[in-house]
């Protein structure tokens, strides 16, 4: 999808605003992140942070930062442990508040994410997108996201899809104020603020007639 002249600018725009408020929130929130760090290290042994490979803009890999919220080991006496089993209790509380997504501030710094934007997934989904869901690569990935302040992790991936495109198809200072505001509330009320990383996506069949597809 082509971007017209006032999306273009806008994005420029965004990425200014982008830049200047996650350095201002990064020496705020620094006597934050130290806490967290120590807390970290101290609940359990392993890094302090968990670092992955995402897939940004235009398709470019990147490594996206968050605070260590799991314990290392996935087994105990030779039996796997399930994921909820290796979440620590700083990790409980990070993930709970949203602290653990601090770290992101580095990417947007670096001008890998946005504030806003479509959620990064694994690399392993490079092949598993339709065409029209490769639109999601034509902005910058979000620490939040139009399909965030709609459920998250009570949705689809059908759902979560239709969500982004049409998130990048309407982007603009009106939707992003709004998805600020809202994620704002959702954090407050720690509803629906996990980001879980499931098996590889398969591309959904979109549908053309769903109404989130549409500007609302």
């Amino acid at each position: 999808m082509g971007q017209n002249n006032k999306t273009k600018l806008y994005i420029i725009f965004k990425r200014l605003c982008d830049f200047s408020f996650a350095v201002i929130l990064f020496f705020l929130l620094l006597p934050v992140i130290i806490f967290a760090s120590i807390w970290v290290k101290m609940d359990s042994k392993g890094p302090i942070l968990f670092k992955q490979k995402r897939l940004g803009k235009n398709q470019c890999v990147f490594t996206i930062y968050k605070f260590r919220t799991m314990k290392i080991e996935t087994e105990k006496d030779g039996r796997p442990l399930l994921d909820k089993q290796r979440v620590t209790l700083s990790g409980k509380i990070l993930r709970k508040t949203s602290i653990d997504e601090l770290p992101q501030l580095l990417n947007i710094i670096k001008g890998e994410m946005s504030f806003i934007g479509p959620r990064p997934f694994p690399t392993i989904d490079m092949d598993t997108y339709s065409s029209e869901q490769m639109i999601r690569f034509e902005v910058l990935p979000g620490i939040t996201s139009w399909t965030a302040i709609h459920g998250r992790n009570t949705l689809t991936i059908q759902e979560k899809y239709n969500y982004e495109i049409a998130y990048v198809k309407n982007i603009g200072l009106k939707r992003d104020l709004e998805i600020f505001f809202k994620t704002i509330i959702l954090v407050i009320s720690c509803k629906d603020v996990e980001d879980r990383v499931n098996p590889p996506r398969i591309g959904a069949d979109l549908l053309d007639d769903d109404p989130k597809n549409t500007e609302n």
